[in-house]
């Protein structure tokens, strides 16, 4: 089975296609560029290199958030079309899980981090755990929440624990605060590497309806925001429905 694997919710851009059992190829650009015009030449250049054509694609996968609002809907708007034109399924996953999926072989907690500004993140707790077979268990729930408040739940667990992600402008804090339960991994495995989310969307059901797969921003956008605050009280349905 190829899958094609697509992550534009931070600011790297990561493309590639995968099987069952290798990655054939994949570009990961770790450069401020505009998604919407990095995108398609990037899933061109791995169809190319893997010797496929999109009609043998079999299966899509994203990333679907959290991240930045503009890059996840790139991201999800070119799979969602990708795979309803093609009618081939589609599978999301969470960014902070393919953040934390890059360090393996290891019983300790897994903290994936994304920098939302102003001493806030989008985080998770991850841990792989071996039962017949080796499951990747979320163990606090990807959310929008503040550095402390991440910190003092982390804390609690007592766990030897693996930052994740855009974690240089946090460092500090999270010595200050967990001491030597904090590690850091390496500046390879703080990008996200869609090779991974190919290998992670194998194992995963595909969405039910392709048409109405949406983003998981974990937050509102500043347009819903305020267009809630002027319409208090009125009653509606959700400000952002469909991509």
């Amino acid at each position: 089975m190829y899958v094609l694997a697509i992550d534009t919710s931070s600011r790297p851009l990561s493309v590639a296609v995968v099987t069952e059992h290798e990655v054939l190829s994949e570009i990961t650009i770790n450069k401020k560029m505009t998604h919407s015009q990095t995108l398609m030449p990037a899933i061109d250049a791995v169809l190319k290199n893997s010797g496929v054509t999109i009609q043998d694609i079999d299966r899509f996968a994203v990333a679907q958030g959290p991240g930045s609002y503009t890059g996840i809907r790139i991201g999800v708007t070119t799979a969602k079309t990708l795979a309803w034109t093609l009618n081939k399924p589609l599978v999301g996953l969470s960014s902070l899980a393919l953040l934390a999926s890059n360090v393996t072989q290891t019983p300790k907690l897994l903290v994936p981090i994304m920098d939302a500004r102003r001493n806030n993140v989008f985080a998770g707790a991850y841990q792989w755990r071996m039962k017949s077979e080796r499951h990747f268990l979320n163990v606090l729930k990807d959310r929008h929440l503040s550095l402390p408040q991440l910190l003092a739940e982390v804390k609690i667990l007592q766990l030897p624990t693996v930052f994740i992600g855009e974690v240089t402008p946090f460092k500090e804090e999270i010595f200050e605060t967990l001491g030597q339960q904090a590690e850091f991994t390496t500046a390879f495995n703080n990008l996200p590497h869609s090779a991974n989310l190919g290998q992670l969307a194998l194992q995963t059901a595909p969405v039910a309806d392709v048409a109405h797969f949406t983003p998981n921003y974990l937050r509102m956008t500043e347009a819903e925001a305020n267009w809630l605050k002027d319409h208090e009280g009125e009653g509606h349905d959700p400000y952002v429905q469909e991509v």
